[in-house]
């Protein structure tokens, strides 16, 4: 069996649908029988992140997906055999294996699946997580993948857990750890002892950390900010829109895709902590506007900071903060004009192009087309040691 042990970091932000989709909530909700195919592990490139899950009940009804069509087929025939009484299975497929051609696994990776019935404990661990991430909490799920108990699962949530991996010390281990793992933004595979003991190897278990969502901060009530919080709301970000100018930011289109708060941005970025997950946009093209929002920005701790407009006007504005002391390595970090050289014109174009060049940024892509780029298409997971 292939052990995919390699940890990665988790992606942007998520919703109670990266837990489990929303229709097969209800089916536990209701208690329906259940078994869960969810992804634990992945070695190179595969178009879906870990913990991805595909959910089939008792009368073979599917929602979900591990990994986008390639083996859901496969899957759900393994699935079916869990349902009716077959043990838990940790399976591999992948790109060099004879089995992964027969179900179409194309996108050059190899990924561990666990197919397990979802009995009361895990359903409760499942269920809580889900309503711990639709409340903005952080949480994370630890996924028992072998032994007599493979499939158990244990929620860690801000004020406790939920469910049980079944294994006498094994919950309390298992906790401590993936506490740690949810301050880092850190998915993957962790041993223990057969009695949860840290230091053993007998026991492993899948942990999968769910941040909660990251923040986009857009200085300036114009039309172009309206358009890049409602995509960026639909990525998984929370979006802010701040304006110190108040018959500006009152307009109900600010409102109904984002936060909107009247206040000058050096005064509301005081009040926020950000981390490299989080976004600042500057959009107001007004000198006692912008410079305080980007010298702010640049101190606020966040990982991607944007300032909209032509050549000339940043020219200027970089003039300006020069003239203000800003160094040239903070200088640097500014993306101006900001966004992907698309030809975007309109302000849902502009979105697209911002947000492309967000995205590229966060994932360590230059940004350009595909077909002339070498490498994976999907950012590579680390290196996984081979059992």
């Amino acid at each position: 069996m292939t052990e995919l042990a390699g940890a990665r970091a988790t992606g942007v932000g998520f919703s109670a649908d990266s837990v489990l989709p929303a229709l097969a909530r209800d089916w536990l909700a209701d208690g329906r029988p259940v078994v869960a195919a969810t992804l634990v592990g992945v070695d190179g490139s595969a178009p879906l992140e870990l913990g991805a899950s595909m959910v089939v009940d008792g009368e073979g009804r599917i929602e979900g997906s591990v990994t986008g069509g390639c083996v859901e087929g496969a899957l759900f025939e393994e699935a079916r055999g869990v349902l009716a009484g077959g043990p838990a299975r940790l399976l591999t497929y992948g790109i060099s294996d004879g089995e992964a051609v027969g179900v179409g696994l194309m996108c050059g990776g190899t990924v561990q699946v666990l197919v397990a019935a979802v009995d009361e404990a895990a359903r409760s661990a499942l269920l809580a997580a889900c309503a711990a991430i639709e409340a903005g909490e952080p949480a994370a799920v630890a996924t028992l993948l072998e032994g007599p108990s493979a499939g158990a699962r244990l929620a860690i949530l801000p004020d406790g857990v939920a469910g049980t991996l079944g294994v006498a010390g094994l919950d309390h281990a298992v906790a401590r750890d993936a506490r740690g793992l949810l301050d880092q933004g850190i998915s993957g595979v962790r041993r223990y002892g057969a009695g949860g003991e840290a230091l053993g190897a007998d026991l492993r278990v899948h942990v999968r950390a769910y941040q909660s969502a990251p923040s986009m901060i857009i200085f300036g009530a114009v039309d172009f900010s309206v358009a890049v919080a409602r995509l960026a709301r639909q990525l998984g970000y929370e979006t802010t829109i701040c304006d110190a100018r108040e018959a500006f930011a009152s307009s109900p289109r600010f409102s109904a895709v984002a936060e909107v708060v009247v206040d000058w941005p050096d005064r509301h970025l005081a009040g926020r902590t950000l981390t490299e997950r989080d976004v600042v946009l500057v959009f107001t093209h007004d000198p006692k506007f912008d410079e305080p929002a980007l010298t702010s920005a640049l101190r606020s701790g966040a990982g991607y900071v944007g300032a909209l407009g032509s050549r000339r006007t940043h020219a200027q504005r970089i003039a300006r903060l020069r003239d203000a002391g800003v160094v040239e390595e903070d200088i640097a970090r500014i993306a101006g004009p900001c966004g992907l050289d698309i030809g975007a014109r309109s302000p849902d174009e502009t979105a697209v192009s911002v947000l492309g060049e967000v995205i590229a940024h966060r994932a360590r892509r230059g940004g350009g087309p595909l077909s002339g780029a070498d490498g994976t298409i999907h950012a590579e997971r680390p290196a996984a040691a081979i059992a």
